[in-house]
């Protein structure tokens, strides 16, 4: 019961902060001015001073409760590989967290694949592994909706009240923004009010609890969720599917030392080798890491192309 009046709390906030504003799509967004210091959302995890630890960032592409809880056993094995200390680092939003990579200030990421083809433009990463799920390595946007809605086609969400993810997410806003853009279209003049959930399990529950119309999703979060809790099985459905994108990336930043990143890259892609490698890859809903081929982001950056670069 504690954990539902969270969740009605949380979302009634942000349905109070969407009907104050007076420019509905650029004003309503679930982002305060300063980036969030630990709270019930968003615990910042901050990187350490001892040279020698290695620290991973992990983007809010869940929940900063199921990142948390799905990756510090992945952060235990690669210390024990590494031989050092791991730590992880999360940030509130996919922008701050490609600032952590930007300046150096983390060895690793898991990123989303729209922060990694803004990234791209804006400064230098290298792509260390992709993860292949269900034997693919893309993924695709998903535009979801309550099971019991009227809307059956994305058309129908006009006027309605829509969640997106995160300003740098693909499959959560990047995605429908081209899509609506296509036709002419876009969230201010076509939805009633839009907000930012900040992360995929965020916004699927949004849809399921009946606190929005409509969300665009990441696909993989979304079936894995579906396949997981008979709840969202129950309360929600896809009624539109995008083209396949390159699945969300890992990276490092550009000078990290030769010997560290080549490293950690046959980690990942060894994983799958051992027996407590695998147990995790399980654990993140991941067959294996493979060699990245950047010309897998090709199609996002198509889509960032329609939409401007988003400048």
């Amino acid at each position: 019961m504690a954990m539902k009046r969270k969740w009605c709390i949380f979302f009634i906030s942000i349905l109070l902060l969407a009907s104050c504003a007076q420019q509905p799509y650029r004003k309503v967004r679930l982002k305060v001015t300063e980036p969030p210091s630990t709270s019930t959302f968003f615990p910042i995890l901050e990187a350490s001073p001892n040279p020698l630890v290695v620290k991973v960032a992990v983007a809010a592409i869940l929940s900063p409760q199921s990142t948390l809880y799905t990756y510090e056993r992945l952060a235990d094995y690669l210390a024990e590989k590494l031989g050092r200390p791991v730590e992880l680092i999360q940030r509130a939003t996919y922008a701050e967290t490609n600032e952590l990579i930007r300046t150096r200030q983390v060895d690793m990421a898991f990123i989303c694949t729209g922060a990694y083809i803004r990234g791209q433009r804006e400064f230098e990463m290298d792509l260390l592994a992709v993860p292949e799920i269900n034997g693919k390595t893309t993924y695709q946007s998903y535009i979801i909706v309550p099971s019991t809605s009227s809307v059956h086609y994305w058309e129908d969400l006009r006027g309605k009240v829509f969640a997106f993810t995160d300003p740098l997410s693909l499959s959560g806003y990047m995605a429908v923004l081209a899509l609506l853009k296509s036709k002419g279209e876009n969230p201010g003049q076509f939805f009633s009010r839009t907000l930012f959930t900040y992360s995929h399990d965020n916004s699927i529950r949004a849809v399921a609890e009946g606190w929005v119309d409509g969300a665009a999703v990441d696909s993989l979060v979304y079936e894995a969720l579906t396949k997981q809790d008979l709840f969202y099985q129950n309360r929600v459905r896809v009624i539109w599917k995008s083209e396949p994108f390159g699945s969300p990336p890992v990276v490092a930043p550009r000078g990290l030392d030769p010997a560290l990143r080549m490293k950690l890259r046959s980690i990942l892609l060894e994983m799958d080798q051992d027996k407590k490698g695998r147990e995790i890859l399980a654990l993140l809903g991941v067959d294996r890491f493979v060699p990245g081929d950047d010309r897998l982001y090709d199609s996002a950056r198509d889509v960032l192309n329609v939409i401007g670069g988003l400048k």
